[in-house]
């Protein structure tokens, strides 16, 4: 086998195992999460939280040099789209009604709340700092 088309594959797995310990990471720690704000969590949550934790760890690889505040929210907005997607999929179309912020002002079809968008916002700073755990672990 090529010596270049080797490392090529090398890097392709080491890069795969990286998002998948990401993604399982965020997966868990959002159920570990809700558990603790809300007394319980549904099983698609681990799939949200996962997808949220991956979105936020592949911008950062790409946000060199901006600013922690910046980056916050980008996390926020990536979180807020996807739990409204989700939201959309699991809790209105599927009508698993796994969340309804109706009763919450201001929100959007009872999936996403400004309230919810705020503390996602905060979460990001420890969450940026993961990532950039991550980002030092996998760059040895």
């Amino acid at each position: 086998m090529n010596r270049s088309l080797h490392l090529r594959r090398s890097a392709v797995r080491k890069r795969i195992g990286e998002f998948a310990l990401v993604y399982s990471t965020g997966a868990a720690s959002y159920s570990i999460l809700e558990i603790l704000w809300r007394g319980f969590t549904h099983w698609t949550m681990f799939f949200v939280g996962g997808a949220c934790f991956l979105a936020i760890y592949i911008n950062e690889l790409f946000s060199n040099g901006k600013r922690l505040w910046k980056r916050c929210l980008v996390g926020c907005l990536t979180i807020t789209s996807i739990e409204f997607v989700a939201g959309c999929i699991i809790n209105i179309a599927l009508k698993w009604n796994v969340w309804d912020y109706s009763k919450t002002k201001p929100q959007f079809l009872g999936q996403i709340c400004l309230l919810y968008s705020a503390l996602w916002f905060f979460l990001c700073i420890p969450i940026c700092s993961l990532c950039k755990l991550f980002r030092t672990l996998f760059r040895r």
